[in-house]
């Protein structure tokens, strides 16, 4: 039996957000810009305001776990991309950024304290903590996302087929755009070995 693994789940939602946005992201970039950017009731007032959303505050956390220090001058600029295709391509380095970052991460770092400078005061948390935080947070705009598009010419892609085993055919062709393996749903250097 292989040793317990508590950077697992965080590689797995890293590489699920990445996946996520990917999917999610192709069908905005069906979107005219009059849709990209037309009024919509949702927390923030359109389609493109909630993905510059989720963009800094991922920046903004990022660069705490990392261990920097940007913090409020993460969202200087509330949306500082107006194309989809130039936010596509920001996201999609970021989300590798983070999958870096996860998969280097052990039992010992996942406990360790993180720095958060929010202007004033700097907040204080474990770094597991943060990570769950930061995913749900990616996942609670996604969700506003994903029902503002039903108002749209596009149809909202499905979401939650990431994290299963059962589900590998129903992510296959995303799987195959970032030229992933299932097996690269663990890093290498956590895979348990076959029991021979």
């Amino acid at each position: 039996m292989p040793d317990y693994d508590a950077a697992r789940v965080f590689r797995k939602l890293a590489r699920n957000n990445r996946l996520a946005n990917f999917r999610l992201h192709n069908a905005c970039l069906l979107l005219p810009q009059d849709e990209f950017v037309a009024p919509r009731t949702s927390f923030f007032p359109t389609i493109r305001a909630t993905l510059n959303h989720i963009h800094i505050i991922d920046v903004f956390y990022i660069d705490a776990l990392k261990g920097s220090t940007l913090g409020p001058a993460a969202w200087a600029n509330e949306e500082p991309y107006l194309t989809m295709e130039a936010l596509r391509q920001a996201q999609a380095k970021l989300d590798d950024d983070l999958i870096f970052f996860v998969e280097e991460l052990d039992e010992a770092s996942l406990a360790a304290t993180i720095n958060v400078h929010r202007g004033k005061r700097i907040q204080q948390d474990r770094c597991d903590d943060i990570l769950s935080h930061l995913f749900q947070h990616q996942t609670h705009h996604r969700g506003q996302v994903h029902a503002m598009l039903s108002g749209t010419s596009v149809k909202p892609p499905q979401l939650d087929e990431f994290i299963v085993g059962d589900d590998a055919m129903a992510r296959k062709t995303e799987m195959d755009a970032l030229e992933w393996r299932e097996d690269d749903l663990m890093s290498p250097a956590h895979r348990p070995l076959n029991d021979a």
